[in-house]
């Protein structure tokens, strides 16, 4: 009997190929288009992916898929509608960049408001701008999280130890669940009212989808500090960027952007802007964790067994045939 076959389709570390490969034939072919994906995929039982590979309609409708796997944590590079339809499991690695996005986001936070890459880039320039780089102390500011996942929450617990005063908003978590973090849950617009740092931390869905724009920036802080380490969308740029300019945002830290790279994207033009490619997940640690964490549940989904972090509702007969 041929062994089921798994095409993985973005850089997976080798830790959790080694997994897949004990079980099931699997081939390495990165950065596809669509249409090569579209000519090939009928011949593989799993796909996983990362970030950079747009798994589309297109790609799924010429499928025999059993199952789509996300080593992160967001599916937007996912038609997960089209996948539910025909009853592809959809499922993602939410637990294993959680320490490492976290870190990220407390290290732009720090470097903002210390203006650490300006000063660092200042003396290497063989300056000595002392004066220049007055900066903020995080003791006793209102940090605003958007967002109490499993990263905003991490973020919230190291904040509080900071001596920071934090604030939530997440439509999603209980007042008693935030409680537990000793997080005071507000609404949205005292969020944006009374933060002196935001920090967000959703995915991008229709719903968050320019979350922050212009009327939001409207109602915020004059020399608030915006942070993104979610994804690119949630923030209009184009707002965001006539708020720098205009000096009511002070600064913000950017991992995401709406189109990645960001080529000739205004906002890397500014000096109060600090951004990094995408590396919310890159430590060696997270790596490890993410690969075999996706690797084990592309494992049960094509033996039947139950899965953790199913992510798209199926229902009917595949409803049954797995955990969810």
């Amino acid at each position: 009997m041929n062994k089921m076959k798994v095409l993985i389709a973005d850089k997976l570390s080798e830790e959790g190929m080694e997994l897949i490969k004990r079980e099931f034939e699997v081939e390495v072919k990165t950065g596809l288009s669509e249409d090569e994906l579209v000519n090939i995929i009928k011949d593989y039982d799993a796909l996983i992916v990362r970030s950079a590979t747009k798994v589309t309609r297109r790609i799924i409708e010429n499928s025999r898929l059993k199952v789509i796997g996300r080593a992160g944590v967001g599916v937007d590079n996912i038609d997960v509608e089209a996948a539910t339809e025909r009853g592809i499991l959809v499922v993602n690695a939410p637990c294993s960049n959680t320490i490492a996005a976290c870190e990220l986001t407390l290290g732009l936070m720090f470097s903002l408001v210390r203006n650490i890459p300006q000063a660092n880039q200042s003396i290497k320039e063989g300056k000595w701008e002392k004066n220049k780089f007055l900066g903020t102390e995080l003791y006793r500011k209102t940090l605003g999280v958007i967002g109490l996942g499993r990263i905003g929450r991490e973020v919230a617990i190291r904040a509080k130890g900071l001596g920071m005063n934090v604030i939530g908003y997440d439509p999603y978590i209980s007042k008693t669940t935030a409680a537990q973090y000793k997080i005071r849950m507000t609404n949205f617009e005292e969020l944006l009212k009374t933060s002196d740092i935001i920090t967000i931390h959703t995915p991008l869905t229709r719903d968050t989808y320019h979350l922050i724009g212009y009327k939001e920036f409207e109602m915020m802080k004059k020399g608030v500090y915006i942070i993104n380490c979610a994804r690119g969308g949630i923030i209009d740029e184009k707002a965001l960027y006539d708020n720098l300019i205009s000096q009511k945002v002070a600064g913000c830290a950017l991992d995401v952007f709406e189109k990645e790279p960001p080529e000739n994207n205004p906002l890397l033009q500014l000096p109060n802007v600090i951004a990094t490619p995408h590396i919310g997940a890159s430590t060696k640690e997270a790596q490890k964790m993410v690969s075999i964490e996706i690797a084990e549940e592309v494992i049960n989904a094509l033996k039947g067994e139950p899965v953790r972090s199913c992510v798209n509702a199926l229902t009917n007969t595949f409803q049954k045939e797995y955990t969810i």
